[in-house]
């Protein structure tokens, strides 16, 4: 991303980066102007560092003090990531409070920050409490299910595709825990959370990419058999790790997994035979033994190794086990055109990519408004290239898979707010 690098004056070598991104909860527009002071968690009283967003809701990039490197590389008992307390303020918004952000050595953390508008009626502050990573804390351990749902049971197969799903319905607990409460998460935010709160962004990206895979194919089972409805439940899957995965709740991501699930989100794990994504169970392998099932700590280790991602999970599942891809990406309104878009390129996907850009630049305005004419020119590439450095790509000019479907994925949900408006 094209943001200012401020570092933190602290002891020792290690470092890692952080970003906020600012939001009202309302609107999910940027909020300019709000400040974000940060502290160390064990005191929060002394303000380390404090920075203001520009006109996209961002912060520049902090780098911040981070445990060595190789704490987050094998287990261990250090805890390998520095826990930060974040307050944020905006003139017109309750202030929000955000405890334990997770900055890991060699890392960009993204902490996402939605204040709420003034009203009132509503006058305590917000906070966000982010719990251990699964890595590092205790949590209960998966209760094992068969990796494929039985086909024949009425009612409980309902998708006759495979699908991604525009959202995923979260709800904060066990299935039978009436009091959690249902979040309503698009897909690939969901993937990023799971991620970024159950792997270590500092792991070699084969083995980032693996577990991402397994997480996917998992999540697209419990879409495709429905599997909670068809037991009386509204909600998709729960964050409950006995059951599901570890889904946390305004937590940090990090850049180095957002970027390979917009690469790989369509992407799910299956076996010949098979039409429903395989129910891909994993553990830690060190706190947890689960043999049958992917490691978490093995395949940081085979990554190490240079094993590929479908080496790694081959590894683990079986020989028979292959990637493949999701029939359809529900709530886009235009597919990929199959390949890159860029200077030289025209036709209708171009013009359908400038309009959107432009729907986008008017929240956004570090994104500079284009003609719509179906031509890719210099202008457009200039534009596509703000866009990627407002959303955390890499700066190419260049519409590819991840870049397209993320300006979809935005123009999305700003077009549904100016309708709700």
């Amino acid at each position: 991303m094209n943001k200012n690098i401020h570092i933190c004056a602290a002891d020792g070598d290690s470092r890692g980066l952080l970003q906020v991104n600012v939001v009202s909860t309302v609107s999910q527009f940027p909020v300019a102007d709000a400040t974000v002071r940060i502290s160390y968690t064990g005191e929060p009283d002394r303000t380390l560092q404090e920075a203001v967003t520009d006109s996209s809701g961002q912060t520049r990039q902090i780098a911040l003090k981070a445990p060595p490197l190789e704490y987050s590389l094998f287990p261990g008992k250090e805890q390998p990531y520095a826990e930060y307390n974040l307050e944020v303020t905006a003139p017109g918004y309750k202030p929000l409070t955000i405890l334990g952000t997770e900055i890991l050595p060699n890392a960009t953390a993204i902490q996402p920050a939605a204040l709420e508008p003034l009203s009132d009626t509503l006058t305590e502050n917000s906070s966000v409490v982010i719990p251990d990573h699964t890595l590092y804390g205790s949590y209960p351990p998966k209760i094992a299910e068969t990796e494929v749902k039985p086909v024949r049971e009425t009612g409980e197969i309902v998708l006759s595709r495979v699908v991604v799903p525009q959202t995923i319905v979260v709800h904060d607990g066990a299935p039978t825990d009436r009091s959690a409460k249902n979040y309503y998460v698009p897909y690939r935010d969901y993937i990023k959370n799971v991620a970024s709160s159950e792997i270590y962004a500092t792991w070699p990206r084969s083995a980032i990419t693996a577990n991402l895979l397994a997480i996917m194919s998992f999540t697209l089972n419990r879409v495709y058999t429905e599997w909670y409805r068809s037991q009386g439940y509204d909600f998709t899957i729960t964050s409950s790790t006995a059951f599901d995965h570890k889904w946390i709740y305004g937590r940090n991501i990090y850049e180095s997994i957002s970027l390979i699930v917009d690469e790989i989100f369509d992407n799910y794990l299956s076996r010949p035979d098979v039409k429903q994504p395989i129910l891909t169970q994993y553990c830690d392998g060190r706190k947890v033994s689960c043999p049958g099932w992917m490691t978490q700590w093995g395949s940081a280790e085979l990554g190490e190794r240079g094993y590929s991602p479908i080496e790694i999970l081959r590894h683990y599942y079986g020989s028979d086990i292959y990637i493949n891809t999701a029939e359809q990406i529900a709530g886009i309104p235009s597919s990929w055109p199959g390949e890159d878009l860029t200077v030289g390129s025209s036709g209708q996907k171009v013009e359908q990519l400038q309009e959107q850009l432009n729907a986008i630049s008017s929240v956004y305005s570090a994104i500079p408004k284009i003609t719509a004419d179906g031509l890719y020119g210099q202008a457009t590439s200039e534009a596509v290239r703000a866009f990627q450095s407002v959303f955390g790509l890499p700066q190419t000019g260049v519409a590819d898979f991840r870049t397209w479907y993320k300006v979809s994925h935005i123009y999305v949900g700003i077009t549904r707010i100016a309708e709700l408006q």
